[in-house]
């Protein structure tokens, strides 16, 4: 089991409840597995227990019974459905958020979630326990990747190119491409930090933007390969080309980094507060995971979706906090690497493979 350094001051004790949300997601599974690994207890909200049964008994397998417990929550925009789920806990990672990535009118699907993610933070508010608060949201709420453009990107950079697109009637949908679902991502994040600012909750508040996640499912039999590792394998099955070939080279996060980023911000010392954390990595692109695989598993280059080369991304990104929260858990130096996750991908899909179950797959939906 990881140890949080000595030399590391805690935000919470050992054994601190803390509550992930959408906790079958990819990105929330991890982050439940590192905050367990770190000595956490976990209580992880699903809309359905029994078709997510599987979670218990994974992580009562990685890290001993009694540290994990499940809880439903059918609809989260019904109000007081917070409530139970915030009883007691120390802090709170997160995830859920819509995965529509054909939205046609951000505007309005912001609107409909705001509310519901805000009654998150005021249950949290009323529940007086809560000590830090980790709000998900995307890299796309920052900017619209173009490796043709050098640009630089800060914490106060919202994507406002992607709002102005998605809102001008004067351009057809179908040249529109990400513009939709980026604006909502932006609008969402925008309406969430009012909120914050406005009431000025007790407890830290930050918004971690991550990139493409990459690497290791921890249940590929139950989960499948969901959300941008799921794309992964579309690269490996040659389907969905179209898709691949519409993003633009940006920047990676590890499954394993990003977990490590939610125990860092929850649970240690001196406190982050009000801050938007880039769980940027490394620069990547799909033509160079293609590559990857194809140097990996020369066997099957033939079989490998042919992808657009769309060069590398040239943006500057503030990623050296992301970095310096993983040093705080004993991290050295570095991000995990493009290979290491592309290898790690591989090798769940791999394992989903040889046990023969193909349902999941190619789904998008991570939570």
């Amino acid at each position: 089991m990881p140890q949080i350094p000595s030399t590391t001051p805690l935000l919470l004790p050992p054994g601190a409840l803390v509550l992930v949300t959408a906790v079958n997601g990819l990105i929330a599974s991890h982050a439940a597995d590192q905050l367990l690994a770190y000595g956490y207890s976990v209580r992880g909200t699903v809309r359905s227990v029994s078709k997510n049964a599987y979670l218990q008994k994974l992580f009562d397998t990685r890290h001993g019974p009694s540290k994990f417990e499940l809880v439903e929550i059918p609809d989260v925009s019904v109000p007081g459905a917070w409530d139970r789920a915030v009883k007691g806990v120390a802090a709170v990672a997160h995830v859920v958020g819509s995965v529509d990535l054909q939205v046609q009118d951000p505007d309005a699907a912001a609107q409909a979630e705001i509310p519901w993610q805000i009654s998150l933070l005021e249950a949290c508010q009323r529940e007086g326990t809560v000590e830090s608060f980790v709000f998900t949201s995307s890299a796309w709420s920052a900017w619209t990747p173009d490796p043709s453009k050098k640009v630089t990107v800060t914490e106060d950079t919202w994507n406002e190119e992607a709002v102005a697109l998605a809102r001008n009637k004067d351009i057809p949908a179908e040249q529109k491409g990400m513009a939709g679902f980026m604006a909502m991502k932006t609008l969402i994040e925008q309406g969430v930090w009012d909120w914050v600012r406005r009431v000025n909750p007790s407890f830290t508040y930050n918004a971690l933007l991550l990139d493409t996640v990459l690497g290791e499912c921890l249940d590929p039999e139950n989960q499948g390969i969901p959300s941008t590792a799921g794309m992964a394998q579309w690269v490996w099955e040659n389907v969905h080309v179209d898709v691949l070939d519409m993003m633009q080279p940006q920047w990676h996060v590890d499954c394993k980094d990003a977990g490590k980023l939610y125990v860092a911000l929850l649970a240690t010392k001196p406190k982050i507060d009000r801050r938007r954390v880039f769980a940027f990595g490394e620069r990547y692109s799909w033509f160079q995971v293609a590559e990857i695989l194809g140097q990996m598993f020369p066997g099957h280059r033939e079989q490998l979706a042919v992808l657009k080369d769309y060069g590398v991304d040239q943006t500057e990104v503030p990623n050296q906090l992301g970095l310096e929260l993983l040093q705080r858990l004993g991290q050295e130096g570095r991000w995990r690497g493009l290979r290491e996750s592309v290898k790690e991908n591989a090798e769940s899909w791999l394992k989903l493979e040889k046990s023969g179950v193909t349902d999941h797959k190619h789904s998008l939906i991570a939570n």
